[in-house]
């Protein structure tokens, strides 16, 4: 935890969340150069929700401001803005981002193997035009529906935590 507030505070609010690590008592620019130096090291999130968090959130991997109603730094920082103040969120944001990326993934090999098996076919003549836009029409249509995924959010709570190969500093 990277915060400008007192020592005892600090300590009290990290014991809460479970927070080991705990820097007080920082300016913003100290704030910035401990997460620069995580994101040198592994991939780094910042999450803040402060003018004085801006600097560490911008140089953060992934910028998270809470309470988009907050500092409009921090929230011009950041990468991801989140309207709440519930820290409980951010693993299932997370779940979420990668289950997106898997679904795009996925759509852009099925949309090449669908080409590369096409292209063929229509230079050798074994298709025809017709069939050939058909198949690539209802292609269309499987990867539009499977991308329709990543709209949907899952509605069990997750109990996974970030993973520990991933720093995420929380600034108060």
């Amino acid at each position: 935890m990277l915060t400008g507030d007192n020592v005892r505070t600090a300590r009290a609010l990290a014991q809460i969340a479970g927070i080991d690590d705990v820097h007080a008592e920082l300016r913003p620019e100290d704030k910035a150069r401990i997460v620069k130096e995580l994101a040198n090291a592994r991939p780094t999130a910042m999450i803040g929700d402060g003018i004085n968090d801006a600097p560490a959130l911008a140089g953060a991997t992934v910028g998270i401001a809470m309470g988009a109603t907050g500092s409009d730094a921090a929230i011009e920082s950041a990468d991801v803005a989140f309207t709440g103040h519930d820290l409980t969120l951010i693993p299932a944001a997370l779940q979420h981002a990668r289950r997106g990326r898997a679904i795009i993934n996925q759509n852009i090999v099925l949309s090449l193997a669908i080409i590369t098996v096409l292209l063929p076919l229509a230079i050798t003549g074994v298709l025809g035009l017709a069939a050939v836009v058909l198949v690539h029409e209802v292609a269309e249509v499987v990867v539009i529906a499977n991308g329709l995924r990543a709209a949907r959010s899952q509605r069990k709570a997750t109990s996974q935590t970030a993973s520990s190969a991933h720093h995420v500093p929380v600034a108060a």
